[in-house]
Protein backbone atom coordinates (compact mmCIF):
# COMPACT_ATOMS: atom_id res chain seq x y z
CA UNK A 1 0.00 0.00 0.00
CA UNK A 2 1.51 3.36 -0.99
CA UNK A 3 1.77 6.48 1.13
CA UNK A 4 -0.50 8.18 -1.38
CA UNK A 5 -3.39 5.89 -0.54
CA UNK A 6 -2.95 6.46 3.19
CA UNK A 7 -3.99 10.03 3.11
CA UNK A 8 -5.66 11.49 0.14
CA UNK A 9 -6.17 9.13 -2.64
CA UNK A 10 -9.58 8.20 -3.86
CA UNK A 11 -12.49 8.76 -1.62
CA UNK A 12 -14.48 5.67 -0.77
CA UNK A 13 -18.22 6.17 -1.14
CA UNK A 14 -20.80 4.19 0.80
CA UNK A 15 -24.46 4.52 -0.16
CA UNK A 16 -27.60 2.62 0.68
CA UNK A 17 -28.96 2.03 -2.77
CA UNK A 18 -31.85 -0.39 -2.63
CA UNK A 19 -34.33 -1.83 -0.13
CA UNK A 20 -36.68 -4.73 -0.80
CA UNK A 21 -39.32 -5.60 1.79
CA UNK A 22 -41.73 -8.51 1.95
CA UNK A 23 -44.89 -8.13 3.99
CA UNK A 24 -44.30 -11.32 5.94
CA UNK A 25 -40.68 -10.52 6.80
CA UNK A 26 -39.58 -9.22 10.15
CA UNK A 27 -35.76 -9.45 9.86
CA UNK A 28 -33.48 -7.20 7.82
CA UNK A 29 -30.62 -8.97 6.05
CA UNK A 30 -27.85 -6.70 4.75
CA UNK A 31 -26.15 -7.60 1.48
CA UNK A 32 -22.95 -5.85 0.41
CA UNK A 33 -22.19 -5.21 -3.23
CA UNK A 34 -18.39 -5.26 -3.03
CA UNK A 35 -15.82 -4.34 -5.66
CA UNK A 36 -12.07 -3.84 -5.39
CA UNK A 37 -9.76 -1.69 -7.53
CA UNK A 38 -6.13 -2.30 -8.46
CA UNK A 39 -5.37 1.39 -7.88
CA UNK A 40 -7.18 4.43 -6.55
CA UNK A 41 -4.75 7.05 -7.86
CA UNK A 42 -3.81 7.29 -11.53
CA UNK A 43 -0.77 9.54 -11.95
CA UNK A 44 -0.05 10.23 -15.62
CA UNK A 45 3.58 11.36 -15.55
CA UNK A 46 4.88 13.64 -18.33
CA UNK A 47 7.44 11.03 -19.46
CA UNK A 48 4.89 8.20 -19.62
CA UNK A 49 2.02 7.38 -22.01
CA UNK A 50 -1.09 9.52 -21.33
CA UNK A 51 -3.20 6.51 -20.40
CA UNK A 52 -3.52 3.79 -17.77
CA UNK A 53 -5.75 0.88 -16.79
CA UNK A 54 -7.66 0.17 -13.59
CA UNK A 55 -8.56 -3.43 -12.82
CA UNK A 56 -11.96 -3.83 -11.20
CA UNK A 57 -12.75 -7.05 -9.36
CA UNK A 58 -16.09 -8.31 -8.12
CA UNK A 59 -15.16 -9.70 -4.70
CA UNK A 60 -18.68 -10.91 -3.95
CA UNK A 61 -20.79 -13.89 -4.87
CA UNK A 62 -23.37 -12.02 -6.99
CA UNK A 63 -23.26 -10.45 -10.43
CA UNK A 64 -22.39 -6.75 -10.25
CA UNK A 65 -23.34 -3.94 -12.62
CA UNK A 66 -20.61 -1.29 -12.56
CA UNK A 67 -20.59 2.29 -13.82
CA UNK A 68 -17.60 4.61 -14.25
CA UNK A 69 -18.47 8.31 -14.14
CA UNK A 70 -15.68 10.80 -15.02
CA UNK A 71 -15.44 14.43 -13.94
CA UNK A 72 -12.90 17.22 -14.42
CA UNK A 73 -11.98 19.24 -11.32
CA UNK A 74 -11.38 22.94 -11.78
CA UNK A 75 -9.26 24.85 -9.22
CA UNK A 76 -8.84 21.74 -7.01
CA UNK A 77 -8.16 22.27 -3.33
CA UNK A 78 -9.25 25.90 -3.36
CA UNK A 79 -12.41 27.77 -2.43
CA UNK A 80 -13.18 27.98 -6.16
CA UNK A 81 -13.07 24.22 -6.69
CA UNK A 82 -15.69 23.02 -9.16
CA UNK A 83 -16.56 19.51 -10.29
CA UNK A 84 -17.87 19.11 -13.85
CA UNK A 85 -19.26 15.64 -14.54
CA UNK A 86 -19.69 14.41 -18.09
CA UNK A 87 -19.35 11.16 -19.99
CA UNK A 88 -18.26 13.19 -23.03
CA UNK A 89 -14.44 13.29 -23.29
CA UNK A 90 -14.61 16.53 -25.28
CA UNK A 91 -16.02 18.15 -22.12
CA UNK A 92 -13.69 16.64 -19.52
CA UNK A 93 -10.62 15.92 -21.62
CA UNK A 94 -10.59 12.35 -20.26
CA UNK A 95 -11.69 9.23 -22.10
CA UNK A 96 -12.98 6.40 -19.91
CA UNK A 97 -13.76 3.05 -21.53
CA UNK A 98 -15.91 1.19 -20.86
CA UNK A 99 -18.18 3.31 -18.69
CA UNK A 100 -20.55 0.43 -18.00
CA UNK A 101 -19.67 -3.21 -17.40
CA UNK A 102 -20.98 -6.41 -15.87
CA UNK A 103 -18.87 -8.50 -13.51
CA UNK A 104 -19.69 -12.08 -12.61
CA UNK A 105 -18.70 -13.26 -9.11
CA UNK A 106 -14.90 -12.95 -8.61
CA UNK A 107 -14.43 -11.76 -12.18
CA UNK A 108 -12.04 -8.90 -13.07
CA UNK A 109 -12.08 -6.48 -15.99
CA UNK A 110 -10.08 -3.41 -17.02
CA UNK A 111 -11.25 0.17 -17.37
CA UNK A 112 -8.94 2.44 -19.36
CA UNK A 113 -8.47 6.15 -18.70
CA UNK A 114 -6.74 8.25 -21.34
CA UNK A 115 -6.12 11.92 -22.02
CA UNK A 116 -7.68 13.13 -25.26
CA UNK A 117 -6.09 16.59 -25.16
CA UNK A 118 -2.40 17.56 -25.19
CA UNK A 119 -0.67 18.09 -21.87
CA UNK A 120 -0.81 21.67 -20.64
CA UNK A 121 1.58 23.91 -18.71
CA UNK A 122 -0.72 23.33 -15.71
CA UNK A 123 -1.65 20.04 -14.12
CA UNK A 124 -5.11 18.68 -14.88
CA UNK A 125 -7.10 16.91 -12.17
CA UNK A 126 -9.97 14.47 -12.67
CA UNK A 127 -12.17 12.26 -10.53
CA UNK A 128 -13.58 8.94 -11.66
CA UNK A 129 -16.45 7.50 -9.64
CA UNK A 130 -16.50 3.72 -9.96
CA UNK A 131 -19.46 2.07 -8.25
CA UNK A 132 -21.94 -0.80 -8.42
CA UNK A 133 -25.54 0.04 -9.27
CA UNK A 134 -28.76 -1.69 -8.28
CA UNK A 135 -29.73 -5.02 -9.76
CA UNK A 136 -32.43 -7.41 -8.62
CA UNK A 137 -32.60 -8.27 -4.93
CA UNK A 138 -33.98 -11.71 -4.15
CA UNK A 139 -34.48 -12.69 -0.52
CA UNK A 140 -36.99 -14.42 1.68
CA UNK A 141 -36.42 -11.74 4.31
CA UNK A 142 -36.40 -7.97 4.23
CA UNK A 143 -33.23 -7.11 2.30
CA UNK A 144 -30.97 -4.10 2.49
CA UNK A 145 -28.31 -3.81 -0.19
CA UNK A 146 -25.37 -1.50 0.44
CA UNK A 147 -23.18 -0.32 -2.43
CA UNK A 148 -19.59 0.78 -1.90
CA UNK A 149 -17.88 2.79 -4.63
CA UNK A 150 -14.64 4.71 -5.13
CA UNK A 151 -13.83 8.25 -6.24
CA UNK A 152 -10.56 7.62 -8.07
CA UNK A 153 -8.10 10.50 -8.38
CA UNK A 154 -6.64 10.96 -11.88
CA UNK A 155 -3.77 13.41 -12.32
CA UNK A 156 -2.36 14.53 -15.67
CA UNK A 157 1.02 16.07 -14.94
CA UNK A 158 2.11 19.15 -16.92
CA UNK A 159 4.72 19.08 -19.67
CA UNK A 160 7.33 20.43 -17.23
CA UNK A 161 6.99 21.00 -13.48
CA UNK A 162 8.02 24.44 -12.24
CA UNK A 163 7.69 26.40 -9.00
CA UNK A 164 8.04 25.32 -5.38
CA UNK A 165 6.34 24.79 -2.03
CA UNK A 166 6.72 27.68 0.43
CA UNK A 167 5.58 28.26 3.99
CA UNK A 168 4.71 31.26 6.14
CA UNK A 169 4.10 31.48 9.88
CA UNK A 170 1.67 33.27 12.10
CA UNK A 171 1.17 32.71 15.84
CA UNK A 172 0.31 29.02 16.33
CA UNK A 173 0.11 28.20 12.61
CA UNK A 174 2.30 27.38 9.64
CA UNK A 175 0.67 27.77 6.22
CA UNK A 176 2.02 25.96 3.16
CA UNK A 177 1.46 27.32 -0.33
CA UNK A 178 1.91 25.34 -3.52
CA UNK A 179 3.45 27.83 -5.91
CA UNK A 180 4.18 25.16 -8.50
CA UNK A 181 2.08 23.99 -11.43
CA UNK A 182 1.54 20.46 -10.05
CA UNK A 183 0.16 18.85 -6.90
CA UNK A 184 2.34 17.34 -4.19
CA UNK A 185 1.74 15.10 -1.21
CA UNK A 186 2.90 16.45 2.14
CA UNK A 187 3.59 13.43 4.34
CA UNK A 188 5.51 12.34 7.44
CA UNK A 189 5.25 15.83 8.91
CA UNK A 190 6.77 16.49 12.30
CA UNK A 191 8.06 19.23 14.57
CA UNK A 192 10.60 18.60 17.33
CA UNK A 193 11.86 20.73 20.18
CA UNK A 194 15.14 22.67 20.01
CA UNK A 195 17.15 19.59 21.02
CA UNK A 196 15.56 17.44 18.32
CA UNK A 197 13.44 15.49 20.80
CA UNK A 198 9.77 15.35 21.83
CA UNK A 199 8.73 15.32 18.16
CA UNK A 200 5.06 15.80 17.31
CA UNK A 201 3.48 14.31 14.18
CA UNK A 202 1.74 16.72 11.82
CA UNK A 203 -1.16 16.00 9.42
CA UNK A 204 -0.65 14.93 5.81
CA UNK A 205 -2.45 16.15 2.73
CA UNK A 206 -2.35 16.46 -1.03
CA UNK A 207 -1.62 20.10 -1.83
CA UNK A 208 -2.82 21.13 -5.28
CA UNK A 209 -1.25 23.82 -7.43
CA UNK A 210 -2.19 27.26 -6.10
CA UNK A 211 -3.71 25.87 -2.90
CA UNK A 212 -2.86 26.51 0.77
CA UNK A 213 -2.68 24.19 3.78
CA UNK A 214 -2.69 25.54 7.34
CA UNK A 215 -1.24 23.38 10.14
CA UNK A 216 -1.49 24.25 13.87
CA UNK A 217 1.90 24.21 15.61
CA UNK A 218 3.02 24.98 19.16
CA UNK A 219 6.72 25.73 18.65
CA UNK A 220 8.96 28.08 16.71
CA UNK A 221 11.32 25.25 15.70
CA UNK A 222 11.57 23.98 12.09
CA UNK A 223 8.80 21.86 10.62
CA UNK A 224 9.82 18.87 8.51
CA UNK A 225 7.76 17.29 5.73
CA UNK A 226 8.37 14.73 3.03
CA UNK A 227 7.29 16.17 -0.32
CA UNK A 228 6.15 13.56 -2.83
CA UNK A 229 5.53 14.54 -6.44
CA UNK A 230 4.96 11.54 -8.65
CA UNK A 231 7.98 9.25 -8.23
CA UNK A 232 10.14 12.03 -6.76
CA UNK A 233 10.38 12.29 -2.98
CA UNK A 234 12.38 14.80 -0.90
CA UNK A 235 12.44 15.95 2.73
CA UNK A 236 12.40 19.65 3.52
CA UNK A 237 12.46 21.83 6.61
CA UNK A 238 10.29 24.93 6.79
Amino acid sequence: MTHAFSFLRARRIGTIAAISALASATVTTPARAAVALSKVIVDLAPDAPPRDDIEITNTGDERQYIVAEPAVIQAPGTAQEKRIESSDPTVTGLLVSPQKLVLEPHESKLVRVALVVPRDQQERVFRLTIKPVAGTIEAEQTSLKVFVGYDVLVIARPVAITGEITASRSPGTITFHNGSNASVELADGRQCDASGNACVSLPATRLYAGADFAVPISRSTPVEYRIQQGAKSTKKNF
